[in-house]
């Protein structure tokens, strides 16, 4: 039986890439580890195109909906300008409940900047809550976006603002009673704000004019998922070291209090940028000027060395992403 979340690295290449036969000369840019998005060329531009499923989250699905894939599409340092929408609700749902999914979602695009264009929505005996499916796109010129096999060794892994945002704000939403006895009332309101933070658009836009060897969106597998995967695009190592790495208190607490590693935890509003070393001081600035926290967490290392995090005076192989902890936190007593 399969676990709860995406599907591991192993099985996506044997059961979802190795099925994929028919091939198109237009298409730059396939399915793979680490890969946020497709990339098709039309002519002096390309599209760029990511989809993602929002399951976990019900609060605020139509706020993460709209996020989700548009973070995808700034990982490519472009500017989403289209988002479509899947919405699968179960029985039961009133008029009222679609009128709050799709204020959120339509208050969220505004502020990102990116058009609803389409999609479906439908009441159906097949979900138990509301799944929402979005598909984001955007334009680039033609070999304009940014690519992750671009890494060299001594590239240097930067992160904005901190690990965990998301995970953190949909348990202290979606189990704020449980929490109450972890965290005061202004603690479980401020990890809930965490959710207004999960946009990295800004930061994935600003990046590119610096120039990076890559970026990623920190989602499913948390920071430590992430850069196991960007390692497998470039067929690189990495160290990571943990002191150097962002967290909220709220977040500490949380995770203490739900047995699980925020490090391994959906982190979106946390975009990880793979820099040339010589651009680093560059890219602090950008980020100081746009309002945007970042932080040198880790480099690039030969692909021999692994993919590592050193914790204190220990040096740990960071293995691939299982199952988010985010999920483990929600059904640990189902």
């Amino acid at each position: 039986m399969l676990q709860t979340g995406k599907l591991d690295s192993d099985l996506l290449k044997s059961l979802i890439f190795g099925k994929i036969r028919y091939r198109n000369d237009d298409v730059k840019v396939r399915p793979g580890i680490g890969e946020d998005c497709a990339v098709v060329g039309f002519g002096e531009y390309d599209c760029i195109m990511s989809t993602d499923p929002i399951t976990a989250a019900v609060a605020d699905i139509g706020r993460l909906a709209i996020h989700i894939t548009c973070n995808d599409i700034a990982s490519n340092g472009v500017q989403p300008l289209g988002i479509m929408l899947a919405v699968m609700l179960p029985e039961g749902t009133t008029e009222e409940d679609v009128a709050h999914i799709m204020g959120q979602a339509a208050d969220t695009a505004a502020d990102v900047g990116v058009e609803i264009i389409g999609g479906h929505t439908e009441v159906t005996p097949s979900v138990n809550q509301p799944v929402i499916v979005s598909t984001a796109i955007g334009k680039a010129a033609a070999d304009g976006y940014q690519k992750g096999d671009d890494m060299t060794e001594g590239d240097v892994i930067m992160i904005t603002k901190a690990v965990g945002l998301e995970g953190t704000g949909i348990l202290a939403l979606d189990r704020r009673e449980e929490l109450a006895d972890v965290l005061t009332e202004e603690e479980l309101d401020r990890a809930v704000s965490f959710l207004d933070r999960v946009s990295v658009v800004k930061e994935g836009v600003a990046a590119s004019k610096v120039g990076t060897h890559g970026m990623h969106d920190i989602t499913e597998g948390g920071l430590l998922g992430a850069v196991w995967e960007m390692c497998q695009i470039a067929g690189l190592g990495a160290e990571i070291y943990e002191e150097k790495i962002p967290m909220e208190p709220e977040t500490a607490k949380v995770c203490r209090h739900f047995g699980v590693d925020p490090l391994r935890m959906i982190s979106s509003g946390s975009m990880m940028i793979i820099v040339p070393a010589h651009l680093e001081k560059e890219m602090y600035e950008v980020m100081d000027y746009s309002n945007v926290n970042i932080a040198s967490v880790g480099k690039i290392m030969p692909i021999e060395s692994g993919v590592k995090i050193r914790r204190g005076e220990s040096l740990e192989t960071v293995e691939p992403p299982t199952t988010d902890e985010l999920y483990k936190a929600l059904f640990k007593n189902e």
